[in-house]
Formats: C-alpha cells, sequence, structure tokens
C-alpha cells in the first residue's frame, strides 16, 4: 500500500513551457470535486451493546468529521472493535477492499459490454460493507440507495460507470458470480472504489480483508489512543477529518479507477505469474506502453500518455544543473505488470500502467529511510509526480503519477485540481480493456 504527498503545488518560472497531454483516458473533473468524499465501508463496529453508534450523523456533510485509519498488511483482528469502544467515538465502521476479476458484462437490456478474451479478465477495485451501517458517513441524499442494498447488488462510482459504460440495470459478471448494477455515486462519495457491495456480497467474491477504518469522534482522537491496540512495530496511517482526499487505504495515491482513466483499463490473466507479476494483455500493451528517450535516464519504457510530464520534470533537473542527482544505472524501470509486493488484497501496483519510475533505486531501497535530494522530489511533484519516501512505508526511489500539470503560457504549472483530478477532462473511449 501506498501513501505519500497528492498535490502538486502552484510553481512558476519555467518560460516558455506549455504542457498539455495527449490521447489520454481521463475522468471528467466534476465527478471528482461534486461530491461529498467518502470511503465505502465494510462491517460496522458497533454492536447492540453501543447503541450510540447506531444514531445518525447531524453533520451536513459527513465526511467531515470523518477520521480515516489503517494500517499495513490490513486491520489487525479485533483491532477496529477495540478502536469502536473508546468513549470518544460515536460511530465507526470498517471497509473491506480488494481486486476482483470482471469476466464479462451486460447492459439493461442484456446486451454484452464487456468481453476480455478467454483467459483474461478485468481487474476491479472493490469494497463492501453492512450497508444499514454506513448511514454516519454518507450525504442524506446517497442514504437510501446505499441502504436497499441487497446481497447481488452493485453500486458503481461515477467514473467506473463510464469506463463501464453500464448504469441502473446492468450486469457485472465474476465468473459464476453476477451482481446487478443498482445504481451510480459520485466516485467521493465511494471512496474511489469501482465497485462497492454488501459485505455478504463481497464475501462470495473472496474479499474479506478488512482495510481501513472509518470513525467519527467530535472530541478528538490521538494517535496514542489508536496504538496501544497495536503491536509495537505496527504501521499505522490516521487522517485527522478533511485530511483525506479519498476515505481509503493507501489515501494518498490515486485509486486504481483514475489511473485507468487515465491510462487506459487492461484485461490480464486473473493467475498471477511467479514473483507476483501480471500477464496483460499483448493488445493493451502495445497501444499504451512505449519506448522513449528521456533527458539523464537515456531509454524508458512507460505509458505514452506519461512521457511528456517525465520528459518536462527531467529537462528541468538538468536545467537547474542538478543531473548529478539521479544516476542513470540506479533506474529500476517504468512499465512492470505486477501487483504490490506483499499486499494481501492484490492491489495493482501503478507500474503496472506504465505510470511510475524508479530512480536512484539502490540507495533507496523499500522500507529504509529515503536519500532522494530534496531538489529532484520537489521538480517532480512540480510535473505531477507523487513521492514514496513520503508513505507511511518508505519507498524512497518511487517517483508516482499524480495528476497532469497543465503550462501556461507563462510558463507556470497549476496545481492538481483538488481530489488529484486530471487534466484536461477527456471521455473515455470504449472497448479499452479488449483484445489479447
Amino acid at each position: 500500500m501506498h501513501d505519500g504527498e497528492v498535490r502538486c503545488p502552484a510553481e512558476s518560472g519555467r518560460p516558455g513551457v506549455r504542457f498539455i497531454p495527449v490521447l489520454i483516458l481521463t475522468l471528467i473533473l466534476a465527478a471528482c470535486t461534486s461530491a461529498v468524499p467518502l470511503g465505502t465501508s465494510s462491517r460496522s463496529v458497533a454492536s447492540s451493546a453501543h447503541p450510540r453508534q447506531n444514531r445518525p450523523s447531524s453533520s451536513a456533510n459527513p465526511v467531515d468529521t470523518a477520521t480515516l485509519i489503517w494500517t499495513q498488511g490490513g486491520l489487525p483482528h479485533g483491532f477496529a472493535e477495540r478502536v469502536s469502544r473508546m468513549p470518544e467515538v460515536t460511530h465507526a465502521v470498517t471497509v473491506v477492499a480488494g481486486t476482483v476479476w470482471l469476466t464479462r458484462s451486460l447492459s439493461a437490456s442484456r446486451n454484452v459490454v464487456d468481453h476480455p478474451p478467454h483467459g483474461y479478465a478485468i481487474p476491479l477495485d472493490l469494497a463492501g460493507a453492512r450497508p444499514q451501517d454506513l448511514a454516519p458517513f454518507l450525504p442524506a441524499k446517497d442514504r437510501s440507495l446505499v441502504g436497499d442494498l441487497r446481497a447481488g447488488e452493485a453500486i458503481l462510482g461515477a467514473t467506473s460507470a463510464r469506463l463501464r459504460r453500464l448504469g441502473p440495470g446492468g450486469t457485472l459478471v465474476f465468473g459464476d458470480r453476477r451482481l446487478r448494477v443498482a445504481g451510480v455515486l459520485p466516485d467521493r462519495v465511494v471512496g474511489g472504489h469501482e465497485v462497492f457491495v454488501s459485505r455478504q456480497t463481497a464475501a462470495t467474491l473472496g474479499v474479506r480483508s478488512e482495510q481501513y477504518l472509518l470513525l467519527q469522534a467530535p472530541s478528538g482522537i490521538h494517535e496514542r489512543q489508536i496504538r496501544r491496540f497495536l503491536p509495537p512495530d505496527a504501521l499505522l496511517r490516521i487522517r485527522p477529518p478533511g485530511e483525506a482526499h479519498f476515505l481509503r487505504q493507501a489515501d494518498a495515491v490515486l485509486p486504481p479507477v483514475m489511473l485507468k482513466a487515465a491510462f487506459g483499463e487492461f484485461a490480464a490473466s486473473p493467475r498471477l505469474l511467479p514473483g507476483e507479476w501480471l500477464r496483460i494483455s499483448t493488445a493493451w500493451e502495445n497501444a499504451h506502453i512505449t519506448s522513449a528517450s528521456v533527458p539523464i535516464l537515456g531509454t524508458v519504457r512507460c505509458n505514452s500518455a506519461l512521457i511528456p510530464q517525465l520528459r518536462a520534470a527531467l529537462r528541468e533537473v538538468e536545467r537547474r544543473g542538478l543531473s548529478q542527482l539521479i544516476h542513470s544505472d540506479e533506474f529500476a524501470g517504468c512499465f512492470a505488470a505486477r501487483i504490490i509486493p506483499g499486499n494481501v488484497d492484490e492491489a495493482i501496483s501503478a507500474h503496472t500502467w506504465g505510470a511510475a519510475l524508479d530512480i536512484n533505486a539502490r540507495s533507496n531501497p523499500l522500507g529504509a529511510d529515503p536519500t532522494q535530494d530534496p531538489r529532484i522530489v520537489a521538480i517532480f511533484k512540480r510535473w505531477g509526480f507523487t513521492w514514496g519516501g513520503a508513505w507511511m512505508r518508505p519507498d524512497g526511489m518511487h517517483f508516482e503519477f499524480q495528476c497532469f500539470p497543465r503550462g501556461m503560457g507563462d510558463g507556470s504549472v497549476l496545481a492538481c485540481p483538488p481530489g488529484g483530478a486530471m487534466w484536461p477532462p477527456e471521455p473515455a473511449p470504449s472497448g479499452a480493456a479488449q483484445g489479447a
């Protein structure tokens, strides 16, 4: 799981630069900004012994009072229940989440929409919860849709619905399991997940790992209060109310659906290769992954939509006389089709989209204190990358796509829109995941 910075701060002083990415798939900005942000959740930690947790929230925007908690490798057994019993907590709910594999989809009129080739499927980011327990964390207008969600039904996030080309009445097929689409909600209402289901339905799809906890504690809550329920060496992240861009685990990187919207959606074999590698669609790889020459690093193999801003960032490194701070012999690649190593929910790495790169790898191994020069980090941040060195488990070599910066005539670079949305909004072409 990843954690780190998500904003691309405004910066000026790059003369003569205008950057507009081309041929990108991206989400519509309104889907990220028009709704109240909320992470879906999976099992209420409330019980009959704690009736206070069933009171509806009095906040017009419930997410404004939500605290997000997650730990490396999933929540430990019993952790969520212990936290929920703290006297400061008025509402608490856990979330199960994981990757599921779509083998087919049908429109409401029963026409086939998604049809990956034999042996392939489309990975989807799914979360689940007991619907009736989510009310304190939902905008009032969305509570009835979620509260009425039944076993065998699903809610799609807005960007997922566009990529799927599906709406209410559509069908998602996962091998021998079928889910009916009950409705569509804004991305930030469902925590940026592609599919939200009940906890019971999530279990039938093999998703049982509790990934994060949402709670409301009006008087506030401190890390030392939470840590007493964890082993001393546990990696913990707490986002106070209003600080999480998406209420979900690994909240500081883009949800997978946004990487799909920006860089294309692929089909892959659900059977992992040794080393947790993926065998993805050759057609998708040929269409989206390219080799290109960039300053300092030489030839890289990345998503074609990433190349312009990567090249721009490295040119700025050169212009500032900092090339010696990036060692080309320690470049560990860009495109690499695999899940995130050691991830219990089989989350797919941004490297699979060719949307991340690892530099100065030998001197910045995963989990060690990073040694990247802060000037390099700042330059990449200006050009739309988030840095793994600030994550809960540091990954100092890793720079990952966060937004497409937009070059202005005076050379300035705008900040990422709220929630890490991307420039410019364009509709996603159909059929992106087809072909092998």
